[in-house]
């Protein structure tokens, strides 16, 4: 089941994508931060009482998860290639290679929907960034959960682009909050595919920027496992419904190429993953 967050009729509906349709489901049952708390049985329960379509030409599509009782949860250098294509190119904050996962977070309020145009000011950063990523919804609570169980707390996946201010990110003691969370930043969506629906040993991503490829890489090659990453995370602490995971970029960043290439407004970032659909964005030049 594929689930998104739609404006229809200055009314925001959690609705179910059904061949070129999508059903609205009751606004009684609640946003998807709630509902990712179901299994696929109940949310098919919903659906069937829903009866009214609605085509994506007639919605505006929001970020699938509007409400969040924390930051969005992330993984950084999840890739062997991505980190190794940062070496020497972090200005003084060089790391040895992690032999656990790199986490940090970002606030909610930088997601925006995944059509949305990314509001790029030059005045606040000179060197923004696009990060290609699948991201986990978590439907199950746990703490301290077994890398064994692990995936029997995921509700479903879907798209981000970790959009990223470098500047920032290396201004602040080299930790990454300010330089991922600047306001409606950072797209996500375009729906939540639930997670009977992937198979994870399939799922390539890819970044395209103003047509050109820039990112390309199967989930497979991720350094630490999803399992791992839910497992590190719970430990110790509560993972809760709805809670949002980026599970890290593959290499082919902007800040990697030789030279840099940052983006520039209006450039347009595409982000697709078997499955998942597709993100497509462009920088809004938001100089005064």
């Amino acid at each position: 089941m594929k689930l998104a967050t739609l404006l229809v009729r200055s009314l925001k509906h959690v609705a179910v994508l059904e061949g070129d349709e999508y059903i609205l489901l009751d606004q009684q049952a609640g946003d998807l931060s709630e509902l990712a708390g179901l299994s696929v049985t109940e949310l098919e329960k919903l659906k069937a009482a829903s009866i009214e379509r609605v085509s994506a030409t007639d919605a505006q599509f929001l970020a699938p998860i509007q409400r969040f009782r924390r930051d969005v949860l992330c993984t950084g250098w999840n890739y062997w290639d991505h980190f190794e294509e940062g070496i020497g190119r972090r200005e003084g904050q060089e790391v040895e290679r992690p032999t656990a996962p790199t986490f940090f977070t970002k606030a909610p309020n930088s997601l925006t929907g995944p059509y949305d145009d990314i509001p790029l000011d030059l005045s606040l950063s000179e060197k923004w960034d696009y990060e290609g990523e699948m991201a986990i919804v978590i439907g199950r609570e746990g703490c301290s959960i077994k890398a064994e169980k692990a995936m029997e707390h995921v509700f479903g996946y879907m798209l981000a682009n970790d959009v990223s201010q470098r500047d920032l990110q290396r201004r602040h003691g080299g930790q990454w909050l300010k330089g991922k969370s600047l306001d409606r930043c950072s797209p996500i969506g375009p729906y939540i595919a639930t997670a009977d629906e992937i198979d994870l040993s399939e799922v390539r991503i890819e970044t395209r920027v103003n047509g050109a490829l820039r990112q390309s890489a199967s989930t497979r090659q991720m350094a630490f496992s999803l399992e791992e990453l839910i497992a590190e995370l719970s430990f110790g602490m509560t993972l809760f419904p709805g809670d949002v995971i980026l599970t890290g970029t593959p290499s082919g960043i902007g800040m990697a190429r030789n030279p840099p290439e940052f983006l520039q407004p209006g450039d347009e970032i595409v982000i697709t993953a078997t499955g998942l659909g597709e993100l497509r964005n462009r920088c809004r030049n938001m100089a005064n």
